[in-house]
């Protein structure tokens, strides 16, 4: 019997603020297409199956494992990936933070926390401790034990509550 063909996809998408079209079979997965077609190597493949969130990319404004995402799902989507994090001045606001604390080691999660923690500080702005630990519950780290990291994303916190407070005196 013979085995039928993958039918390939051609996806028109937006990827870090640039219109591409890639083709790609419908069961590729997001990782994969963004790091073997596209060379957007600091979305990492780690457990494959969403739960260290090292492949954390925004799609269509959300944080997303892209582990998890298949090629059919892509057609139309905005996809940020780590690179594209500097057109976010939250994100620079966020690795200035991170890199100040010193919140990595080996730095391999470090492109998943910084989408993560760009996302959460996007749609609460005002986010606490409480809400830094909640929101970065699906993102793995084997070397910090966690204590930079939350420096980090309660200084990035801060410094964007400063600024907003800031733009709306005027100053």
């Amino acid at each position: 019997m013979m085995q039928e063909p993958h039918r390939l996809l051609c996806l028109d998408l937006m990827l870090n603020g640039e219109h591409v079209i890639v083709t790609a079979a419908p069961d590729k997965r997001l990782t994969e297409i963004l790091r073997d077609q596209r060379e957007q190597t600091a979305t990492k493949l780690a457990c494959g199956i969403g739960r260290c969130g090292a492949c954390t990319v925004l799609m269509n404004g959300q944080p997303v494992n892209a582990c998890l995402v298949m090629a059919w799902q892509l057609d139309g989507a905005t996809v940020v990936t780590a690179e594209g994090l500097d057109a976010l001045p939250e994100a620079i606001i966020v690795r200035e933070a991170l890199a100040e604390e010193n919140a990595f080691q080996c730095g391999y999660c470090a492109p998943g926390f910084s989408v993560m923690l760009t996302a959460l500080l996007i749609a609460n702005p005002d986010a606490d401790e409480a809400d830094i630990r909640v929101g970065l519950e699906g993102n793995l780290c084997r070397c910090t034990g966690y204590h930079s990291i939350i420096r980090g994303a309660l200084l990035a916190a801060e410094t964007l509550r400063r600024r907003r407070a800031a733009d709306a005196s005027g100053d």
